[in-house]
């Protein structure tokens, strides 16, 4: 969700009736069906996502996911055949990391770029198309690789918990490949350059006021991401899921509230 008011926040011309239909396939179709099919096929029995003792999947969680797709992809055709097509391509991607037959999560840098090109900048790339009074093909770059980036400030952390049930199954994660420490350092890395990147394209517009209130929203985020870092420092079996899913639901939540205030001082500022 932070990736879509990210994407919306750069649109100058939304087209509401759309921006709520794009909202709908991504957040009621596509992510759920994505999670659906990557639980059917690595049968998680530890706590995954934010569940922490989840269901045993079943044949029919994995039609559902099917359905959805096929729904998903119809719906988006009323925007545009390139949206239509991008959802496709993402659907393809998400099934690819995950089916057991090409598995692209078990390499941890393929994994790694496949998750943060689609779910950050092709999805910002979908937002801002899809949403757009005019269906715009033209954005800026600088929002696609910061989403990208953001997104790869975000994904590893949500893997740090997990390095025991991943090793079980033959896969290797980017932070199975860092270790426990080395994620904290890589995405805090990941984070400054996107912040750095946002940076350049505000004051490359003049627009510094919605850059004090993204740092304004993320201040949370920096005080708990480091107060827990000091505590895997010490203890790394403080890398639990406890710890991951609380930094998810501040990140998350943090980060959607700064970019829909950046919304509403565009539209009323």
């Amino acid at each position: 969700m932070p990736v879509y008011w990210f994407a919306l926040s750069f649109v100058e011309n939304i087209y509401l009736p759309r921006a709520i239909l794009v909202f709908i396939i991504l957040h009621l179709l596509i992510y759920p069906s994505s999670n659906g099919y990557n639980s059917f096929m690595d049968r998680d029995a530890g706590s995954i996502g934010g569940l922490k003792k989840p269901l045993t999947p079943t044949k029919q969680l994995f039609l559902a996911s099917v359905i959805m797709d096929v729904i998903a992809i119809a719906l988006s055709l009323f925007i545009s055949t390139l949206f239509a097509t991008c959802i496709f391509i993402y659907i393809v991607c998400s099934r690819l990391y995950s089916y057991r037959g090409v598995r692209l999560k078990k390499y941890p840098i393929i994994g790694y770029l496949t998750v943060i090109v689609n779910q950050g900048a092709l999805t910002f790339f979908m937002v801002y198309h899809g949403s757009d009074i005019f269906l715009t093909n033209h954005m800026s770059w600088m929002g696609l690789l910061a989403a990208a980036f953001l997104i790869g400030g975000f994904y590893p952390i949500t893997q740090v918990y997990q390095h025991e049930a991943d090793k079980k199954d033959n896969v290797t994660t980017i932070s199975m490949l860092m270790g426990k420490k080395g994620t904290f350092i890589f995405c805090g890395i990941m984070y400054l350059l996107a912040m750095l990147i946002l940076y350049l394209y505000y004051s490359g517009r003049e627009l510094y006021t919605p850059f004090i209130v993204l740092l304004i929203f993320l201040l949370p985020v920096l005080v708990y991401f480091m107060q827990w870092f000091l505590q895997v420092l010490k203890d790394e079996n403080k890398a639990d899921f406890q710890h991951t899913m609380r930094m998810n639901w501040i990140a998350s939540t943090c980060t959607s509230l700064a970019f829909l205030t950046i919304i509403l001082i565009h539209k009323f500022g």
